[in-house]
């Protein structure tokens, strides 16, 4: 399973592979379909969709003369678990700073 340091978030940093990435999100996808919804070509949709497959976050099912893309399942989690470890981290950092600040006297003396 790919963890979170396996994805590079770089790779949805460019605007067309996002909407593909978002497309796949809401139905898996072929090079054509994506094309037909994108004003780039057949070619520049199966460069994007490299990248995110080498990157971790699509995989590909052969289907008769086609390709269906759609989002790795294992990819997306990676990216989930990184958000969660850093909401987990910034809610920890702040009950310690709560905490501290319950328990400083100083703060109490303070404007």
């Amino acid at each position: 399973m790919a963890t979170f340091r396996d994805v590079d978030l770089a790779i949805l940093g460019d605007p067309t592979r996002k909407a593909i990435f978002e497309r796949l999100a809401r139905r898996p996808s072929s090079v054509g379909e994506l094309a037909e919804s994108l004003p780039i070509t057949r070619q520049a949709v199966s460069q994007h969709l490299r990248v995110l497959k080498e990157g971790g976050l699509v995989v590909a099912t052969p289907e008769g003369t086609r390709r269906i893309y759609r989002i790795d399942p294992e990819g997306l989690a990676a990216i989930q678990a990184y958000f969660q470890q850093i909401w987990d981290d910034a809610l920890t950092a702040f009950q310690k700073a709560a905490d501290a600040a319950a328990n400083d006297p100083e703060q109490e003396n303070r404007p």
